[in-house]
């Protein structure tokens, strides 16, 4: 029986159990053994008392389930798998009483009826070879064993999977109860639990024994449904400090939207400070449906003011939408540890004050052109960008690439959709002027005139177009370029389909001296537009 729990009868029937059990011992008369019967009968009104009173805990699992599943609904579900395992035990274990008695008296013995045993009408009550013939076997190989693995499976599934290391009385108490150690004699040697319990005992001692185990178990069934049941509340937070609270939907309001906040009662426990960490968190679903969390990776724990409240502070080096979150840790009632996820958000804006130069509103045409689209308060994902002619897209944040239409009339409009609120708000759209990037320079050794001498310009490999004070970085290819030098009164040209000297043009500058002048002309040059565009001369004299 467990320990601390007895009522006054059931701590009788265990004495007279241990006094028949040592009058066993001394073979003494069957005027004895008959005394097992009154004993067996107390143990199967215990059991049945026990059965009839975790009957109204399971009932009350089951209400409370109802009412509030979120709360009540794993600790439900836990005992019920508790009610299959022990009663598949107990089962087991009629089934056992069942067949020793029928096979000692036959299928029409008087003491069955109904799946019980009624011991008072037990004729062979001192048979002792069918009983170890039952249980222990020829071999060793009887259903005793099987019966030991079957305690020893119910008892660890108790201690492992539904007590909690914290709960060391019930621990205790179940432990000693469904105990299946083996047994050591006066003489000092062991005996295992199954020869111990049910070699060579007459029929009703065995029948006793076995009733016994089944009040066990069912007593142990009993603490566990208690444990369980006290667990619905055992997590349950009890706050002292009542704490009004505003949180508004946006700290960064639009003029025109609406401006709304939830005010609200919050409850804190100033007795106990929680551990908020901050980072990145993961979840676990375990068996019984119940969400774990952990912390993963690098993580900050957040300091503690004396009103229970973390502080979270940061400087953002970027701009746009940032989010944070992580766990609050608190200890719960029953010792353990339980974890609230949370999620935040706030938005990264420059200073308030926007200067806007209308007349520099330039998208070049056949560029890239980079611009940052943004509307105060309002989150990056939460905006739509489109373009009344060319495309545009995100790169990242509220970084866009805009490729606008051909140069010229009419304005490139951008177009913003930002959703407010949940309500979608088109913003003041925004022109800008297509204009044709300027055209280069073509350069020569790195000029555009001037002094060169013959051994530099002979080292030449072709003629460059150059971008100058240019913001933007691109490349404008040389297509064709004539070389033109004056030879003896005269104008000799060559021509190159590429921005390479060819070998008739090294020829005619092979030919210049000191003093005469060259000039690269019909530049022709093709930018990223894909357009042609011809290029200034390019004029040297040797020195």
């Amino acid at each position: 029986m467990a320990h601390g729990k007895e009522t006054p009868r059931q701590k009788m029937i265990g004495m007279m159990y241990l006094v028949l059990t040592a009058l066993l011992a001394l073979n003494v008369s069957k005027e004895a053994v008959e005394a097992f019967k009154l004993v067996d009968e107390g143990l199967t009104k215990t059991t049945a008392n026990f059965v009839a009173k975790n009957e109204l805990i399971y009932q009350d699992f089951a209400e409370k389930a109802v009412s509030n599943p979120v709360k009540a609904g794993p600790w439900k579900r836990r005992a019920d798998e508790v009610k299959q395992r022990a009663d598949e035990l107990i089962n087991y274990i009629q089934d056992l009483k069942l067949e020793i008695v029928t096979k000692a008296e036959g299928k029409d013995s008087e003491a069955v009826a109904g799946g019980q045993i009624h011991t008072r009408e037990i004729k062979k009550i001192d048979e002792n070879n069918i009983p170890s013939e039952v249980l222990i076997g020829a071999d060793q190989n009887g259903k005793a064993y099987d019966l030991k693995a079957l305690i020893v499976d119910f008892r660890e599934f108790i201690m492992n999977d539904i007590v909690a290391v914290e709960a060391v009385n019930i621990r205790e108490s179940i432990a000693n109860s469904l105990n299946t150690d083996d047994y050591t004699e006066k003489d000092g040697s062991r005996v295992s639990w199954e020869i111990h319990n049910f070699h060579a005992l007459p029929l009703v001692a065995v029948v006793t024994i076995l009733s016994k185990i089944q009040v066990d178990i069912r007593n142990a069934e009993a603490e566990t449904l208690n444990y369980l049941y006290n667990q619905i509340e055992a997590g349950s937070f009890k706050f002292n400090k009542l704490v009004p609270t505003v949180i508004p939907n946006s700290n960064y309001i639009l003029r025109g939207n609406e401006y709304r906040a939830e005010v609200f009662i919050a409850a804190t426990d100033t007795t106990q400070k929680p551990r908020i960490m901050v980072g990145n968190y993961d979840s676990t679903v375990t068996a019984d449906g119940v969400v774990t969390y952990q912390m993963v990776g690098d993580f900050t724990e957040l300091p503690i003011d004396k009103n229970g409240r973390g502080i979270y502070s940061v400087k953002p080096g970027s701009l746009g939408s940032r989010r944070w979150g992580g766990l609050i840790r608190l200890q719960a009632p029953d010792g353990s540890m339980v974890d609230y996820p949370f999620r935040s958000t706030y938005q990264v804006a420059e200073a308030s004050l926007v200067v806007s130069p209308t007349k520099m509103n330039v998208f070049y045409s056949g560029l890239d052109n980079p611009v940052d689209i943004s509307v105060p308060g309002v989150a990056e994902d939460k905006i739509r960008v489109s373009l009344s002619r060319g495309t545009i897209r995100k790169v990242s944040g509220s970084s866009y690439i805009v490729r606008p239409g051909r140069a010229g009339k009419p304005d490139v409009i951008v177009n913003v959709i930002a959703e407010v609120d949940g309500v979608q708000r088109r913003m003041p759209p925004k022109p800008f002027r297509v204009k044709n990037v300027p055209d280069p320079v073509a350069q020569v050794a790195g000029r555009e005139r001037g002094d060169i001498s013959k051994a530099e310009l002979m080292a030449q490999a072709g003629i460059f177009a150059v971008m100058k004070d240019f913001d933007f970085e691109l490349s404008f290819r040389i297509t064709g370029f004539k070389i033109s030098i004056n030879d003896r009164g005269y104008t000799v040209e060559e021509e190159s389909n590429s921005n390479r000297i060819t070998e008739a043009q090294r020829q005619l500058l092979d030919r210049l001296r000191r003093g005469d002048q060259v000039v690269f002309q019909d530049i022709r040059a093709v930018g990223p537009d894909g357009n042609t565009r011809p290029l200034p001369p390019v004029i040297l004299k040797l020195n």
